[in-house]
């Protein structure tokens, strides 16, 4: 299977979602997050950075629970209609 570039906005979604993540976790330890979540806290770290923008459907719905996030504010996060990030 041949993997097309990411699109631009593919790559800010992924930024807007980091940035939610990041605030989220506020005060707690990456690493705590990251074993709670089931994921390496070198993936929480690329998700929270940008530099993985396209973080796996399984990824996002265990930090969402860890985080107590709603699937509903992930999915408006990474389309861009979350205004209260300020990020829309």
């Amino acid at each position: 299977m041949v993997r097309h570039p990411l699109t631009p906005e593919q790559i800010e979604a992924g930024r807007r979602l980091g940035v939610l993540l990041r605030r989220a976790r506020a005060e707690r330890e990456l690493v705590e997050v990251a074993r709670a979540a089931g994921i390496s806290p070198e993936t929480l770290r690329k998700i929270e950075t940008g530099r993985l923008p396209t973080p796996g459907f399984g990824t996002v719905i265990c930090l969402g629970e860890v985080l107590d996030l709603p699937l509903q504010e992930l999915a408006a996060t990474w389309r861009g209609s979350d205004l209260s990030l300020g990020l829309a």
